[in-house]
């Protein structure tokens, strides 16, 4: 038995949270007295839907609590995408739907496992519900299939997926997803995290949605702060079987998503001559910037998203810190991406075709050792 000198003296998280660190978004300020242009966090040029910000202004009944089952919402995602709408749950961004998928499935001595690139909040949401997180390694900044498989053990309970692959951009075809799916014991859950799938035009690619519908061990995960410009709101979604539904809403907060967002979210996902308008910019942008970058000597992996992850040299003067530093005095804002293992390179978001443009000005002079005009 304890004795009272040997307790605590104050309240002591346990000691997987501790291991967590916090997730750190991309920076958005920059030098003093320059147009800021924030290529660091993957949001829409284009901006929101006009619909969604007038549903959004005329959610005025701020003092009523948020339909706490987000009826409408989840309607009208079943109706876009042909679904059950009593097997989608909505979340506060795909982010919490995450945490909550670690918690209700994974707990102390159970591992949580993902790509070794992968999405930072999986370990978070791994340590936080006490698991074990379990990187495996990646082939040409792409998920392995087989390093995933091989990776699996007896306490493996949840396995993430993001597919496309943040922060790298690449994918893996669906075959290869039905291939994991169908390598992993029954009881481990598969989570697909395709928050960037309306992205992809690929005809090797599925988000999940035919795996989830056929699978007892398998959930989609989707959000509208991407191609629909809602990051400010956080709404996201999960598609999956009636019993992973029953155990997440069981362990979500009752009124996680709010009016505001329900009501912006639902005029977003309806209205898809916006959602078609912003494919068409990065369909014009993302091979125009990937040509332009490797043009100026860097390498580019390439991507099936809306942000590209750009390798610099290995050589003083022309590192990917020293790139970030020069890029943010000049209003260019773009994401380091240390915190991934990739210290040698930045994400950069496909922007407007101003920024597109300024980004490769001014890398062009910051290659050949150059100074800008003003402003620039």
């Amino acid at each position: 038995m304890s004795t009272a000198a040997s307790r605590p003296t104050r309240p002591v998280p346990r000691a997987s949270v501790l291991e967590i660190e916090a997730y750190v978004p991309g920076k958005s300020h920059a030098g003093p007295g320059v147009k800021v242009h924030k290529l660091s966090a993957n949001e829409n040029p284009l901006g929101p839907s006009p619909k969604a910000i007038a549903a959004f202004q005329s959610a005025t009944a701020l003092e009523l609590y948020p339909d706490g089952s987000s009826t409408k919402l989840r309607e009208a995602i079943a109706a876009t995408y042909g679904l059950d709408p009593a097997r989608i749950v909505c979340g506060t961004g795909s982010d919490e739907l995450l945490m909550l998928t670690a918690a209700a499935f994974a707990g102390p001595g159970d591992e949580v496992l993902y790509s070794q690139h992968g999405f930072l909040v999986y370990r978070i949401a791994a340590l936080a519900a006490g698991a074990a997180p379990v990187v495996a390694p990646e082939k040409d900044y792409r998920s392995d299939v087989d390093a995933l498989l091989a990776a699996v053990t007896e306490k493996t309970r949840v396995v993430f997926l993001a597919n496309p692959n943040n922060p790298t951009g690449t994918y893996i075809p669906f075959d290869e997803v039905k291939r994991l799916q169908r390598g992993l014991p029954p009881h481990v859950l598969l989570a697909l995290d395709a928050a960037y799938a309306e992205y992809v035009r690929r005809n090797d690619y599925e988000a999940g949605i035919e795996l989830v519908a056929t699978c007892p061990n398998v959930v989609m995960l989707r959000t509208f702060s991407k191609i629909h410009g809602l990051a400010a709101l956080r709404v996201g979604w999960l598609y999956g079987p009636a019993e992973v539904v029953d155990a997440v809403n069981r362990i979500r907060g009752a009124f996680n998503v709010s009016a505001p967002g329900l009501a912006a979210a639902v005029a977003a996902i309806e209205d898809t001559g916006h959602v078609d308008a912003a494919i068409a910019h990065n369909e014009t942008w993302l091979p125009w910037l990937s040509q332009e970058l490797t043009a100026l000597g860097l390498t580019v992996t390439p991507s099936v998203t809306n942000f590209l992850l750009v390798h610099f040299p290995d050589v003083p003067g022309r590192t990917a810190k020293e790139a970030d530093a020069y890029l943010s005095q000049r209003g260019l804002i773009l994401r380091r991406v240390d915190s991934y293992g990739l210290p040698g390179a930045l994400r950069v978001t496909i922007g407007t075709q101003e920024a597109n443009r300024l980004l490769v000005e001014v890398l062009k002079a910051f290659m050949a050792g150059r100074e800008t005009g003003d402003g620039a």
